[in-house]
């Protein structure tokens, strides 16, 4: 009897030993991270930055660590990207503010605010500095940890393009734009008289050939690969600044806790390596896409954007006192 109680006790203590590693999940053992963005074009700045995130990744561990890289493959919409997070179908995805409001962290539509900044200097000192690091924190307290910002990289500066050139904006008055239908985005084009709609990105090509809508907005890399800019409602090209877009590249912060520090120092690390590689590819390719577009015969011209600016401004600080984040715009002001 004595024997067994004393084989009962070993065994009792190697269970529990085990059950002291379980929070350390993979520490010594190979991962495999799904990485996944919702553009197709493998000239894309996302997939260069994500192909730095496997590179280094790969890399630093030794291989332990494997990163799987989807463009597009595993969803076009942020949406699903954000469920397979959610699911642990994917382990690192891409998502704007316009998606992470629909969660109910409406603080992050601050960063979509229109003509909130004036340069990409202006952009990185902000989502690089203390205000980027509250926002970080606000998504992941306020998600319960189910998402964390590992980085924050750029979708370009927006612009319109449409059936038409801008001279004024009262040109833009009763055309029907492509862009976001709720929020903070479609109350600042509504203000300026044009009407929001709702296309899903991978069906704006053919809606803007066949009259569905009449114009739409974005940065050169993305509607130029995209060949929006060959159709009847996309030739025209006024440059209006509008936004200098922020995306959130987040992981699941209850699983990243999970992984051993040795991973999450180099999942970090690799993060902070595929920020670089994303903006630096990005910036390289809007005068690249600029020209191209040029090239394939679309017409671009600049406006006065001041109007634009007056008519953001309030908007602004309305949507800001909403979020409780009037003294982060303030910040974000001050910073210009």
């Amino acid at each position: 009897m004595k024997r067994f109680t004393l084989l009962l006790l070993v065994v009792i203590t190697v269970i529990a030993g085990c059950g002291d590693n379980s929070g350390d999940a993979g520490a010594g053992s190979s991962i495999k991270l799904v990485a996944a963005h919702n553009q197709t074009s493998p000239d894309n700045p996302y997939q260069d930055g994500l192909l730095k995130f496997k590179e280094v990744a790969e890399a630093e561990s030794d291989g332990s660590i494997e990163v799987e890289v989807h463009a597009g493959t595993i969803g076009t919409e942020e949406s699903e990207l954000v469920e397979k997070l959610q699911t642990g179908a994917a382990d690192v995805v891409l998502v704007s503010p316009g998606f992470m409001t629909q969660t109910g962290i409406k603080e992050v539509d601050l960063f979509a605010l229109p003509y909130l900044f004036n340069s990409y200097e202006h952009w990185e000192n902000v989502v690089d500095g203390e205000v980027g690091q509250e926002i970080a924190d606000l998504i992941s307290e306020k998600s319960n940890n189910d998402f964390k910002v590992v980085g924050y990289w750029s979708a370009g500066v927006r612009h319109y393009y449409g059936k038409q050139p801008l001279e004024t904006m009262d040109d833009i008055k009763g055309l029907t734009m492509r862009t976001q239908t709720s929020g903070v985005v479609a109350n600042y084009w509504k203000q300026t008289g044009a009407i929001p709609t709702s296309v899903a990105w991978g069906e704006l090509y053919q809606a803007l050939q066949q009259n569905v809508v009449d114009s739409s907005e974005n940065a050169y890399p993305y509607f130029v690969q995209q060949n929006h800019h060959a159709t009847n409602n996309g030739k025209y090209v006024t440059e209006t600044g509008h936004d200098y877009t922020t995306r959130f590249l987040l992981v699941n912060g209850q699983k990243f806790e999970n992984y051993s520090d040795e991973q999450k120092e180099i999942i970090l690390q690799a993060a902070e390596e595929s920020v670089k590689a994303e903006r630096e590819a990005l910036y390289a390719q809007e005068e690249e896409y600029k020209q191209i577009a040029l090239n394939d015969g679309a017409e671009i011209n600049e406006i006065d954007r001041q109007p634009f600016i007056d008519l953001a401004k309030p908007i602004q600080e309305e949507a800001a006192k909403d979020m409780g984040v009037e003294d982060l715009l303030q910040q974000i002001r001050d910073m210009e």
